[in-house]
């Protein structure tokens, strides 16, 4: 069974994520694999099936639910991901495989793989789960998510704290791979999100640090925000 950890999102402003960024510097270091600005890029397609499955149970909050997604890093097809994330009592468990760009480019422009069986049989199970699915309940990619990514990362704990900013939604899927990818900002003008994620335990020195004595958790779904973005 994978593990489950503990997700807490924020809605923040700017004052307010430079003075937490500022306080955390001191003492939990940024993820390796940011670039030169400190940030990475993050663009994500999400699926839904017929019915808008993933989209009302976030509405409705229902418990437990997942949704799919490919996601790419910094619009590079270097290394492309179908993920499955899953929120049970509170807490996120998230698997995942891999993709090549030509089954990215079928599966984004709502073509579909193989499901010949000398084919289907040397898919990652998840990659067949999500076959399954986009055969008998209509899986279809329904929104463009993206966003650029300041993490924090300590091994104590595996935790994450992230801060994304520029959250847009676009439909341009025939250019997902493009970096001038046509989008519309989701939140208004200055607000950001927080994120913290954690296994068994928030180290105290960083529950400490992100104390600012005002912050309010809140429920956040790029996905469910994204499509309402879009559907308006």
């Amino acid at each position: 069974m994978k593990k489950s950890r503990h997700e807490y999102k924020f809605q923040i402003n700017e004052k307010d994520m430079v003075l937490l960024q500022a306080r955390l510097g001191g003492v939990v270091k940024k993820d390796p694999h940011v670039n030169k600005n400190g940030c990475y890029h993050i663009r994500s397609v999400y699926f839904d099936d017929a019915a808008d499955t993933c989209y009302y149970q976030n509405e409705a909050g229902t418990d437990p639910r997942a949704k799919y997604r490919i996601r790419i890093y910094n619009a590079s097809d270097g290394k492309i991901r179908l993920e499955k994330k899953v929120k049970q009592n509170g807490m996120t468990r998230k698997y995942a495989a891999p993709l090549t760009r030509e089954q990215a480019d079928l599966l984004i422009a709502g073509k579909g793989l193989s499901m010949a069986k000398e084919d289907f049989d040397t898919y990652p199970e998840l990659l067949q789960n999500f076959m399954v699915l986009w055969q008998t309940r209509y899986m279809r990619p329904k929104v463009i998510v993206s966003y650029d990514r300041v993490p924090y990362v300590d091994s104590r704990g595996n935790v994450r704290v992230t801060f994304d900013r520029n959250i847009a939604a676009s439909l341009d899927f025939a250019h997902f791979f493009d970096k001038n990818l046509r989008k519309e900002p989701i939140l208004p003008v200055g607000v950001h999100l927080m994120e913290v994620k954690f296994d068994e335990f928030l180290p105290a020195y960083i529950k400490e640090r992100l104390d600012i004595g005002h912050l309010r958790q809140t429920t956040f779904s790029k996905y469910y925000l994204g499509r309402k973005r879009k559907k308006a």
